[in-house]
């Protein structure tokens, strides 16, 4: 299993983003196999996890035509700066 970690300070999130988002979220999880994907926006910073079976589906999710449209976007409009860790999750529990 592998998580995205999605960080960014925003610039300006409108209307066009809120829809490509949810477009997003369901393209990966319907057409790429993520599993889960978790966002949140607090003042001017934005994190998003996303969980994934393997980097196979990572990477073509990335390379997807409205993805790569998103990221064009991303670094033009809404983002002043961002990150991206793709992690291999080794252990994982929860409580009862």
């Amino acid at each position: 299993m592998f998580a995205v970690i999605f960080r960014a300070k925003v610039k300006e999130l409108d209307q066009q983003y809120s829809e490509m988002a949810a477009k997003l979220r369901d393209i990966a999880m319907n057409e790429f196999g993520c599993t889960d994907f978790i966002s949140l926006t607090e003042g001017d910073q934005e994190i998003a996890v996303s969980y994934w079976p393997s980097e196979e589906n990572i990477k073509n999710w990335k390379q997807h035509s409205d993805h790569l449209i998103a990221q064009s976007f991303g670094k033009k409009k809404w983002y002043s700066h961002y990150q991206v860790e793709v992690v291999e999750i080794k252990r994982s529990y929860a409580s009862a």
